[in-house]
């Protein structure tokens, strides 16, 4: 069982990402946008975060790095509802872009339950597992 913190500002994703892993077996706690979380980020010990991308006042990509700056070695998966760009001239692909500043998956919403359970299933298993990337930023972490 993990304990799980779920940041989003939509209420029904919450619940419905919230049901599903607790039907799971883990501990769920939610928050509605990025310094709600950032709050609650400090106030437990979490195994994993979803974080949405698209959120009113701290986005998830700033909440992200403010995460990483406390918490580095936390496994994050960003989802968005916003689509994924096709082409090089359409809107920029956010869940890429977020994966590229240290998100471990993405999940375009809407996701299918079992595509859910698999993103955290396949991150708390690779938590688990020493790696020497997790290993160098926990070395980088504890430097002054």
């Amino acid at each position: 069982m993990a304990k799980i913190l779920i940041v989003d500002d939509d209420i029904a994703v919450q619940a419905t990402i919230k049901l599903l892993l607790e039907r799971a077996g883990h501990s769920i706690v939610v928050a509605g946008d990025g310094r709600e979380g950032l709050a609650r980020l400090g106030t437990g010990d979490f195994d994993l975060l979803f974080l949405d991308i698209f959120m009113p006042g701290m986005d998830g990509l700033e909440t992200m790095r403010m995460i990483h700056q406390q918490q580095p070695l936390i496994p994050i998966i960003v989802i968005s509802g916003r689509p994924i760009a096709l082409d090089a001239g359409s809107a920029p692909d956010f869940l890429t872009m977020a994966t590229k500043l240290g998100a471990v998956s993405s999940l375009q919403k809407p996701f299918k339950p079992s595509a859910l359970l698999a993103a955290v299933a396949r991150c708390l298993e690779a938590a688990r597992q020493p790696s020497t990337s997790s290993i160098a930023a926990g070395e980088a972490a504890s430097r002054p």
